[in-house]
């Protein structure tokens, strides 16, 4: 009615509304139906402008009272409204614990109280918060607010929209919007300053979105912000970040969802499908509701399925909740390198990864690399670790996988495993010869390899990515790589003695022996000789194989004639006989090996065979002659300048100083025995983690509990037991832990 009229008078928008004094965004309003319910003096404004007569104007008065009677009465109380909480919810303890911190306003930072859950897909972020919201709604008596903001789609809920939503629901009419987001958000803050209310900003794209949808500085209302981007640019808010839930609590969860049929099912497969489904919440829901939508399946059925990893993503998938649609939301947020970055990790062999590698695989700069992963780690589709290190949720490696095979040729997938494999020798092969004394530091690193500075970041380096050169080695082994291989066990030969507590350095010395087996008989004997000292060196011992390699070893170096081979033979001989308990013959063999390294110059190896004399001579009875050699050790490591290579002399310093102190306690000297051994152990904490040095706390703790000084003596049993566990020495720990219990 109001355009015809305009139209009659032959005015324009903005004539109006200079006639009138109604805005021209006001009068646009009403004549688009977007206020129908304008108030009496602007309807009596306007009909003067017209120059309406009564009867027109009467109309037009009368069409605006009914619009604002409208409006009263439709006023859409229900916007923003909370979903339902789930009844089957469990878990989630200490989480709902932190969340309900939100009604105490003293516990919080900050004037905003603003609390932010993130965490990557299918981690049930919303599920939480709608809990807590539930949970903590009696405390909020200005209502509970709960807004989608559709973070991870293709079109977020743009800021406006979102305060003309929120606004809405705390009972702003549309004709009472400001036109601009300054101005709503003012408006916003403002109404929430002298409420007690509660937002739920689900789902949020980013910090641009959420910051005009906070809270001021009231004392009242709170807002709690759930996101898979971990959204660092927001200050003054509490973070929590969600992670899997743990096996008892997934188990629960899924019984839950099953209700009475969880029995029939029984504990052990529930168990299993909760480990198949790594924890996360919306897998355990899926698999849930299968099973209860099928009755006439079974859980270990399902979970045989699901066993096999190429078809486990297919299994997640019930109605319209799939496990790989909420990862591809994530995925489709990502710029292409970082795609393509993602999809390559999925070739790494060990559990988790570098910036470096995840350059090479992506076929990218180390500085894309670093961005890529904060990209990755910011959408929760890899977890961030230490050291810089990433690494996936067993679900989320499998859909980049698949994203893998899709996306990426056969031969892309081919090229970026033979350059990850190429450099993943490269590097261990450099690294290890940081620790050999005809090696040492590089002039210059090679192309493409990690710029290694020290002894000790080469060690940090092959420790860490120990699981993937492994599979490389394998991977080369098996191509036929032969000389690749040879050249990586080789130059291992000292780390292997520096990290004697790794498991698979049987492993990484048996292919080698088997690539120098096609050609130079005079490498095998040396990788022959490295598998005599795993077998000597590493625990278990086993003699009677050190005994087998080791006499191999001697038949090889004499019919090649190469003397240091004939002296590591002769030093694991009385190695193996040592341990057998034929110690003369043991004395004997390593006396003529310490003679022929000796001669040689080899003061590493020299050291080596002392330190085995002196353990034949203490298991003799020779104490006092065992210390002069544990002694002689120690100067020719502590000497700087007797020829040792450094990185072995730091193992050699600690071991001859826990050897000694042995000594020192047999010889009835405790005092010089605790010691010794307190200084030993100070040595070793600079090394990794090794049998000797939970051996060398257990002589510490034996000690000082023979001198009465028991509660120190718990203490150390109590490292002791520690250390053995993280070396894999069960039985050691069980020893140790008991000895540390309180006697009763």
């Amino acid at each position: 009615m109001l355009r015809g009229h305009r139209r009659a008078a032959r005015l324009t928008l903005e004539q109006l509304a200079e006639a009138s004094g109604v805005s021209a965004r006001a009068l646009s309003d009403m004549e688009r139906g977007r206020s129908r319910g304008p108030q009496h003096r602007t309807v009596t404004a306007l009909a003067d402008a017209l120059r309406l007569d009564d009867t027109a104007r009467g109309q037009l008065v009368d069409l605006a009272r009914e619009g604002r009677l409208r409006d009263h009465w439709t006023r859409p109380s229900g916007l923003c409204e909370l979903p339902r909480s789930v009844d089957d919810f469990t878990g989630r303890v200490a989480e709902l614990a932190w969340t309900d911190e939100l009604v105490r306003a003293d516990s919080l930072p900050g004037a905003a109280g603003v609390a932010l859950v993130s965490g990557a897909a299918g981690l049930g972020k919303t599920t939480l918060a709608v809990r807590a919201a539930h949970a903590v709604r009696a405390h909020f008596t200005d209502g509970v607010f709960f807004l989608d903001l559709l973070g991870m789609s293709q079109h977020p809920v743009a800021v406006d929209d979102a305060l003309r939503l929120l606004l809405g629901a705390l009972g702003i009419l549309d004709q009472q919007l400001p036109g601009d987001t300054p101005g709503r958000a003012s408006l916003y803050r403002s109404l929430l300053r002298d409420r007690r209310a509660l937002v739920v900003l689900d789902n949020a794209a980013s910090e641009e979105q959420v910051r005009p949808l906070l809270p001021g500085g009231g004392a009242g209302s709170r807002a709690l912000v759930t996101s898979r981007r971990l959204l660092p640019g927001l200050e003054g808010v509490r973070r929590l970040g969600l992670g899997p839930l743990p096996v008892l609590e997934a188990t629960g969860l899924l019984t839950g969802i099953l209700g009475e049929r969880s029995a029939a099912d029984g504990e052990p497969a529930l168990t299993q499908l909760a480990q198949l489904c790594g924890g996360l919440p919306l897998a355990l829901r899926i698999v849930g509701n299968r099973l209860v939508s099928r009755p006439g399946w079974s859980a270990a059925e399902l979970a045989a399925r699901m066993t096999d990893e190429e078809r486990r993503l297919s299994q997640l998938k019930a109605g319209d909740l799939e496990i790989a649609t909420a990862f591809g939301m994530s995925y489709d947020q990502l710029p292409d390198t970082a795609r393509r970055v993602f999809r390559r990790l999925a070739l790494v062999p060990g559990p988790d990864f570098d910036a470096a590698l995840a350059a090479v695989l992506g076929d990218t700069s180390i500085e894309d690399a670093w961005g890529a992963l904060d990209e990755l780690v910011d959408l929760g589709l890899l977890q961030d670790g230490p050291s810089g290190r990433s690494r996936f949720h067993d679900l989320v490696r499998l859909f980049a996988r698949d994203r893998l095979h899709r996306e990426d040729t056969e031969a892309d997938r081919g090229a970026a495993t033979d350059r990850m494999m190429s450099w993943l020798l490269r590097t261990a092969t450099t690294a290890g010869r940081w620790f050999e004394s005809s090696h040492g530091r590089p002039d210059r690193p090679a192309a493409g390899l990690p710029g290694l500075s020290s002894v000790e970041e080469a060690g940090r380096w092959l420790q860490a990515d120990a699981d993937n050169w492994l599979e490389a080695l394998r991977h080369a082994a098996g191509s036929g790589q032969h000389e690749t291989v040879l050249d990586c066990a080789e130059s291992l030969r000292w780390f292997g003695g520096w990290w004697n507590a790794w498991p698979h350095w049987q492993e990484v010395f048996s292919l080698g022996a088997q690539a120098a087996a096609r050609g130079d008989r005079a490498y095998q004997a040396a990788q022959l000789t490295y598998l005599a000292r795993v077998f000597h060196a590493v625990p278990p011992a086993d003699p009677e194989v050190t005994m087998r390699y080791a006499a191999e070893v001697l038949r090889a170096a004499v019919d090649t004639g190469v003397p240091e081979q004939i002296a590591w033979g002769h030093r694991y001989v009385g190695g193996a006989l040592l341990r057998l308990g034929r110690l003369d013959e043991a004395v004997a063999s390593v006396a003529e090996a310490a003679r022929m390294f000796k001669s040689d110059g080899d003061v590493d190896a020299y050291c080596q065979c002392l330190g085995t004399i002196g353990e034949c001579l203490r298991s003799a009875g020779h104490h006092a002659e065992a210390l002069e050699r544990y002694r002689e050790m120690w100067e020719l490591a502590a000497d700087g300048g007797s020829g040792m290579t450094p990185s072995i002399a730091a193992v050699t310093r600690p071991n001859a100083l826990a050897a000694g102190g042995v000594c020192l306690r047999l010889l009835g000297r405790p005092d010089e025995a605790i010691a010794t051994f307190t200084e030993a152990i100070g040595l070793f904490e600079q090394l990794p983690m090794s049998g000797s040095q939970a051996r060398c706390l257990e002589a510490l703790a034996a000690t000082l509990a023979q001198q009465g000084r028991a509660d120190e003596s718990r203490q150390v049993y109590t490292r002791a037991t520690e250390t053995f566990e993280a070396v894999g020495d069960t039985a050691a720990a069980l020893r140790c832990r008991d000895l540390a219990a309180p006697t009763p």
